[in-house]
């Protein structure tokens, strides 16, 4: 039996990685584009206006300040003011201002941004509170962070607060790594997953992005190399097993923060899903033709996913909280550890398994953030 987690519930096992702090302050506005959007509004002094603006939007590309909407719409203001105040015409006149503007935003239309892939380091080596720039290193070097993935924040007119941007954030991102680092025996023990958020000034700029980074938990420790193991990067039959297990991962992830004794319906509709989960994931496994080094391993692995999913589907189907805690316990002494080691290996996988000693087969989780994976 794995040991409770700090709530107090029944179950759990620690966490993938040594648990988050989330990186999830976003960086301030900057100074030159708030003066430059005012300026241009004014129509006052156009060229100071837009001077401000290419300078902001400078200044924005290097340091990761945010406030670039701000600067081109001054830039774009004090741009007209220009033209009115000079009789210039139209076209002559813009041309030369859009092409500078363009020039300082960038081809991809943005004048600073943290992309899929990225490595950097942050203020003072730490992924926690405000960051007032980052920049930009190799990933095969030392750094503070890897980007995996980034999303836009939907369905909200306005914003919805800090509390619920960073639920948002930490379900999706969690979610998001096993797009990016799909073999996750290979994500070194103390590595974790934060995040960047919108705050409600930035929002109301058009500002709705979340940005998902793996860092190191040990502040200053870093990260060396990179962590993206994807369909790029993998071969097919690797492909095909983390994509399988990895269905059971995610589900893993969405186990109830309280125990069956406190919410029973929510663990008896978990354990409805982890069970149709696994039926998918030995699908998957005994529909892929496997190298002859690794058929028997993974057929191996397949019937006992299939053993495993019975007791859920029990367990979703139980009448109360005991009776879900029997098949619960039986899904614990049915989880052997390391049992996916040898398909692994065939495979080309990593084989250390994650600091908890779990084996990701479907087995005991609890607390609320599960962390076995295949």
């Amino acid at each position: 039996m794995y040991p409770p987690p700090p709530g107090g519930g029944p179950y759990g096992y620690q966490t993938w990685g040594q648990g988050y702090s989330p990186y999830n302050r976003p960086t301030p506005v900057n100074g030159a584009a708030i003066a430059s959007l005012v300026l241009g509004i004014l129509c006052c002094v156009p060229g100071a206006g837009l001077l401000l603006g290419l300078v902001a939007l400078g200044q924005i590309r290097r340091s990761g300040d945010r406030g670039k909407g701000m600067a081109v719409a001054g830039s774009v203001l004090s741009s007209i003011g220009i033209v009115l105040w000079a009789l210039m015409l139209a076209t002559g006149g813009l041309t030369g201002i859009r092409d500078g503007i363009e020039a300082a935003v960038g081809e991809d239309g943005t004048a600073y941004a943290l992309t899929v892939g990225e490595c950097f380091d942050a203020p003072d080596g730490s992924l926690e509170g405000y960051a007032y720039h980052v920049d930009d290193v190799p990933c095969d070097g030392e750094h503070d962070g890897e980007v995996f993935a980034a999303f836009t924040v939907t369905g909200h007119d306005s914003y919805p607060g800090d509390d619920e941007v960073a639920t948002i954030a930490d379900t999706r991102c969690y979610q998001l790594r096993y797009g990016y680092a799909m073999d996750v025996w290979a994500v070194p023990a103390d590595v974790d997953v934060y995040y960047l958020t919108p705050t409600g000034s930035s929002w109301e700029l058009g500002d709705h992005e979340v940005t998902c980074l793996f860092g190191n938990t040990d502040e200053g420790a870093g990260l060396t190399g990179s962590l993206r193991n994807d369909e790029s990067l993998l071969d097919v039959d690797q492909y095909a097993y983390l994509a399988a297990v990895n269905l059971e991962n995610k589900v893993l992830d969405e186990e109830p923060m309280e125990s069956a004794d406190d919410d029973f319906e929510a663990n008896r509709a978990w354990a409805g899903r982890m069970s149709g989960t696994l039926l998918k994931e030995v699908g998957q496994l005994r529909g892929h033709t496997w190298p002859e080094a690794a058929r028997k391993p993974v057929a191996e692995i397949a019937d006992e996913v299939a053993t495993l999913q019975k007791e859920w589907a029990k367990a979703a189907r139980a009448e109360d909280a005991d009776a879900f805690y029997v098949h619960y316990d039986r899904i614990t002494e049915l989880s052997a550890p390391d049992r996916s080691v040898t398909a692994r290996k065939a495979l080309g996988l990593a084989t250390t398994p994650p600091a908890d000693g779990s084996d990701g087969s479907g087995g005991a989780s609890g607390g609320g953030d599960s962390g076995l994976e295949v």
